[in-house]
């Protein structure tokens, strides 16, 4: 690996470490004391939505670590749904009904629980378009698809070749790609089994690009580019002069292997990678990509036969950067970047370096001009390093502690999130000047302009996603959920509206108008489209059917009775599948399936939608069965019986519905 030269830091270990536990023992102080309110004027009335009445945005946070996408409703911050991706869900059956079970496959088996980071929605001409969104996990490096017109999760594909995938999934301008970075660098080209301490030498790091479908939005793994063992953050694409373009910020260029709260501090500047993706789809074809063996899985959901499927790929194509001049280029950046957010012009690229104390802003004019001049200060791994006076647009001076997201709200402004200082920056782009500041409550990550990161913002509110929450709201004992904070931005001073408990920790949130969703929602599922191998469009062709100890209960549900309601001639040992159809053709009509006994989960089921429970009785006995969703006035009358009998006994096989 070529030399980069280090750069000590200013701050000292110690000197850092006590920074923190200020600003946090800050944070917590005055809980018992009597707070004044820190919302002014006609705050109440700008976030209330009346009864009946529509919010204006869907705002869709990242569940952090839930594993779950949360959606609200902007202004009113009320929590409309929960969107199970990365983790199983008891309240719907997600990842327990025979027909989701295959979404959470993995080269690694099911995986039952992920960590959920960052949401992305997809984008037509730089905005947001409203027909998918998609999320990452971390943990097992995945990206999953989110269809808006169901807000259901209907494809997860697995990123092979990647220690941890945090710096996803951020779209093109037309969702062309969605991009992955990795995380944590790990061994990817050479032998696995290495010494931890050879990470310098050993260990790789990745950049994937996901090919998505203008269609259907079927995701597929394009090519992947082979990276120094950095850590990759955050990454936006460029648009308008910066278009075919991606930015990801990356930390530990010190190439640490522990310690790296300290270790990984060292340098006083590390990157911003600028990737000319155009110019990888040029490699592509000319044949510079080699064929990399590679196993990972692809699940998908039929919406037709309401089924997922696994598919298991073995393959990839890797550029290697040294083998390609012109694909990447490091800009230095001040200090442990986190955020790497371009302008909606898509000529400046802001950095967050969460330990900088300046906001450096990069012009993709001033990038151009520096690669055309060679203005390079050396490289790393073939990958040259422009000089940072060269590439630098501005920096804003003295703007806080701690900078680490910034949004934009198209009228020239930006808006950077502080961890350490605990607030909102809002500077002028071009000027670098701090207009306005407002604390948070408190320790801020991210933050979300609805369409803040597009081409086209929507300038109307911030949510601030808060870390901490002491002192906010009534005591739930030693854990307290984090908090997210509503902020009007439409004045020249920004004005806290709201805050309000959020599920897990959100990491990332975008918003868009509710409108460009809405127009697309499913609300029932047609019975006669439905081409699920157990379908039952009429409770006539309810039916039990035996094939060794396999028992297929062909079921139906409407108001308010299952059809059969009671079914003999199971025995212990038996594995019972209910397929249960709900026949109702009515939206908001959903039916709900339970067993006493189940080791799985409940089934809710959707309008026109098949859904499957597997069942294997221990012990002979009378199992009752019911609806588990309120759908009538005779909702409790929803159940029925199922007799369960010895192994060897000789009951036939029956079964009824209003036979007495």
């Amino acid at each position: 690996m070529e030399t980069f030269k280090k750069n000590k830091g200013t701050l000292s270990k110690l000197g850092l470490l006590s920074l923190f536990i200020i600003i946090l023992s800050a944070a917590g102080c005055g809980g018992g004391k009597e707070k004044k309110s820190v919302v002014t004027g006609d705050a109440a009335g700008k976030v209330y939505v009346a009864p009946g009445k529509y919010d204006e945005f869907y705002e869709f946070l990242s569940g952090g670590f839930s594993g779950q996408v949360s959606v609200y409703g902007l202004p009113s911050c009320r929590l409309l749904k929960v969107i199970p991706v990365f983790a199983v869900n008891a309240e719907n059956g997600y990842g327990f009904t025979e027909e989701s079970k295959a979404m959470l496959n993995s080269t690694h088996g099911f995986i039952p629980w992920d960590d959920s980071h960052h949401t992305e929605l997809s984008m037509t001409d730089g905005k947001p378009d409203g027909r998918w969104l998609f999320i990452n996990s971390n943990n097992t490096p995945r990206i999953a698809r989110i269809d808006l017109s169901t807000f259901r999760t209907t494809e997860i594909l697995e990123i092979p070749n990647s220690g941890g995938n945090h710096s996803s999934p951020f779209t093109t301008e037309n969702t062309e790609y969605v991009v992955a970075g990795t995380r944590f660098s790990v061994p990817i080209t050479g032998n696995k089994d290495v010494p931890i301490n050879s990470y310098k030498q050993n260990f790789q790091g990745t950049i994937t690009f996901v090919k998505v479908d203008k269609t259907t939005g079927n995701m597929g793994v394009a090519f992947q580019i082979l990276m120094p063992p950095f850590d990759y953050d955050l990454s936006h694409s460029g648009k308008g002069p910066s278009t075919g373009w991606f930015f990801f910020s990356c930390y530990n260029t010190e190439m640490a292997h522990t310690l790296l709260e300290a270790n990984a501090s060292q340098n006083d500047k590390d990157f911003i990678a600028a990737i000319n993706w155009k110019k990888a789809e040029e490699y592509i074809a000319a044949g510079k990509g080699k064929s990399f063996p590679s196993e990972y899985y692809h699940n998908k959901l039929d919406e037709k036969t309401h089924m997922t499927t696994s598919e298991v790929l073995k393959n990839t194509i890797m550029l290697d950067p040294k083998d390609c001049p012109g694909l990447v280029y490091l800009m230095p950046c001040p200090k442990s970047p986190h955020g790497a957010d371009v302008d909606p012009t898509g000529e400046y690229i802001v950095g967050g370096g969460k330990l900088a104390t300046v906001i450096p802003v990069f012009g993709f004019k001033k990038l151009q001009k520096a690669i055309e001049a060679k203005d390079f200060i050396g490289d790393v791994n073939g990958i040259p390093i422009v000089k940072y006076e060269s590439c630098m647009a501005g920096e804003v001076q003295k703007p806080g502690l701690g900078p680490l997201h910034t949004e934009f709200d198209g009228k020239g402004f930006a808006y950077t999130s502080f961890f350490v200082s605990s607030e909102v920056v809002k500077w002028k782009l071009g000027t670098w000047e701090v207009a306005d500041r407002i604390p948070t409550y408190y320790s801020i990550g991210h933050l979300s302009i609805p369409g803040g990161d597009s081409k086209s913002p929507w300038p109307k509110y911030l949510l601030a996603m808060n870390k901490i929450t002491k002192d906010r709201y009534l005591l739930t004992g030693p854990e307290l959920n984090q908090s997210a904070q509503l902020i009007d931005i439409t004045g020249d001073k920004m004005k806290m509206l709201y805050d309000f408990p959020t599920i897990g920790e959100p990491h990332y949130a975008q918003g868009i108008a509710a409108d460009l969703v809405m127009k697309n929602q499913v609300k029932v599922f047609k019975l006669e489209e439905s081409t699920h191998p157990y379908v039952c469009r009429q409770e006539k062709d309810t039916r039990v059917e035996r094939k060794g100890n396999r028992v297929d209960v062909y079921m139906t549900s409407i108001r308010s009775h299952f059809a059969p309601d009671n079914i003999e001639g199971i025995k212990v040992g038996d594995e019972v599948y209910f397929h249960v159809t709900n026949l109702e053709q009515d939206w908001d009509t959903p039916h709900g399936f339970a067993i006493k006994g189940s080791t799985s989960s409940e089934l809710l089921i959707m309008p026109g939608e098949t859904q499957t429970l597997k069942f294997s009785p221990k012990t002979a006995d009378i199992y009752p069965f019911y609806c588990t969703d309120f759908c009538s006035a005779l909702h409790q009358e929803m159940q029925g019986y199922m007799r369960v009998s010895p192994a060897n006994s000789n009951v036939p096989l029956s079964f009824s519905t209003g036979k007495e």
